[in-house]
C-alpha cells in the first residue's frame, strides 16, 4: 500500500460513511463479575489466534481503511499474547486504545506498551473498597490502584473511566479528582441497562435519571474534566439522561464491533452480521440491518462513547483538537493536539 493511499483511504471512508474505527474484544474472559456487564463472558467462545488476528486486521487496514482500534474484553490482559498482538497491530499502522480494568497492569507490561502508539483507559468505579467490590463482584481495588500508580510515567494518553450508577454516584467526583491528581484524563459515562444484548439489569445499580443528571452537572461545574471532547461528552450524557435526542450514532457507519471470534456487529449492543474468517467486511456491512441501527439511534437508547466518537469528532473538530493528550498533576493541562481519537470507554470493562 502506498503512503498516499494509506492517508486517503480513511478520508474516502468518511465521505462514504464507511468505518475507520473498530472496537475489538480481544477475549471474552474476565476476572471481574460486574453487576452491569451483560456480555457473553466465560462461555468458552472460540478466540482468534494471534496469526488469525494478524491476517484479519491486515486485510481491514489494507482493504477497508480501518485505522483506529479500541482493544478491550472481557479483560484483554487475560490473553497472555496480548502485548504481542498489539505489537503486530501497531506495525500494521493502527492507532490503538487499550481498555482494561487495571488489575493485571505491571511495570513490565507498561514498559512494552509505552513503545507502541497506544492509549490506555483504566476503569475505576469508586475509591471505596467495599463499594468497588459490590459493583465489580471482586475485591480488586488495591490491584487497580497499583496498576494506575505504575502508569505514572506512561508517555501516551491515559484515562480513568468512571461509570455513574446508583451505588457509586456519591464517589464519582472523588474519582474524577483522583484521576486529575494522578495525571489521567477523567472520562465519566452513565450506566445503561436493558439495551439489546448490552447492559445487565441490576436494580441496585439503577438510578433515577434526575439524580444522575445532578451528578454530571456537579462534575461539569467542578471544571475537573478538561476542555475538549470529554467535557462535551458530559453534556451529551446530561442530554441523554434528560431524554433528549442525540446526534446519529456511528454504529455500522464509521465504526464496527469485532468480538474475539471474529464476529462483526454494528456495535456490541446489536447482533453480529457475519464473521471475518468467512466473509469480507464489505459483505458484512451490506448485510447489516440498517433499519434496526437507525431505530436504535433515533430512540437515543444509549450514549456509548465508542459508537459516537467519530461522528462527534467530525461535528465538533475544535473540541477534539483541544482535548488534552496528557494531564499534568496539579490540574494543569498540557499537550493538547493529538493524532489519535480519544479512547473508548465502555460500561462493562
Amino acid at each position: 500500500m502506498s503512503f498516499l493511499s494509506s492517508l486517503t483511504r480513511p478520508l474516502w471512508n468518511l465521505a462514504r460513511g464507511r468505518p475507520i474505527l473498530a472496537i475489538f474484544e480481544a477475549c471474552l474472559r474476565c476476572n471481574s463479575n460486574c453487576g452491569y456487564c451483560n456480555l457473553p463472558l466465560n462461555k468458552g467462545h472460540y478466540e482468534l489466534t494471534r496469526e488469525e488476528i494478524r491476517q484479519v486486521f491486515a486485510r481491514l487496514y489494507r482493504d477497508n481503511g480501518i485505522r483506529y482500534l479500541f482493544v478491550q474484553g472481557g479483560e484483554p490482559l487475560l490473553r497472555k499474547d496480548l502485548v504481542e498482538i498489539l505489537q503486530d497491530l501497531a506495525e500494521m499502522g493502527y492507532w490503538l486504545g487499550l481498555v482494561t480494568n487495571g488489575t493485571l497492569l505491571t511495570p513490565s507490561i507498561i514498559k512494552r506498551l509505552a513503545r507502541l502508539p497506544i492509549s490506555i483507559s483504566v476503569s475505576l468505579d469508586s475509591l471505596n473498597r467495599e463499594r468497588y467490590q459490590s459493583i465489580r463482584g471482586a475485591d480488586q481495588l488495591p490491584q487497580v490502584l497499583k496498576g494506575i500508580a505504575a502508569l505514572t510515567a506512561f508517555p501516551h494518553s491515559k484515562y480513568v473511566t468512571c461509570i455513574v450508577s446508583e451505588r457509586n454516584r456519591q464517589d464519582v467526583l472523588e474519582v474524577v479528582r483522583y484521576a486529575r491528581d494522578n495525571g489521567f484524563v477523567p472520562v465519566v459515562g452513565a450506566y445503561h441497562w436493558g439495551i439489546e444484548r448490552y447492559g445487565k439489569v441490576d436494580l441496585t445499580l439503577q438510578y433515577e435519571r434526575a439524580v444522575a443528571v445532578n451528578v454530571f452537572q456537579q462534575i461539569l461545574a467542578s471544571q475537573l474534566v478538561p476542555q475538549g471532547y470529554f467535557r462535551r461528552y458530559l453534556s451529551d450524557n446530561i442530554q441523554w439522561l434528560e431524554g433528549k435526542a442525540l446526534d446519529p450514532c456511528d454504529a455500522g457507519r464509521y465504526s464496527v464491533s469485532i468480538d474475539a471470534s471474529g464476529n462483526v456487529a454494528p456495535c456490541y449492543a446489536l447482533q453480529p452480521s457475519g464473521n471475518l474468517l468467512e466473509s469480507s467486511l464489505e459483505d458484512i456491512l451490506v448485510s447489516m440491518n440498517r433499519e434496526a441501527i437507525k431505530k436504535c439511534s433515533e430512540n437515543s437508547s444509549c450514549n456509548l462513547l465508542c459508537s459516537r466518537i467519530v461522528g462527534s469528532t467530525l461535528r465538533h473538530p475544535v473540541s477534539a483538537l483541544i482535548t488534552p493528550k496528557n494531564i499534568r498533576t496539579g490540574h494543569r493541562e498540557q499537550s493538547h493536539v493529538q493524532p489519535e481519537l480519544p479512547t473508548c470507554h465502555k460500561s462493562v470493562s
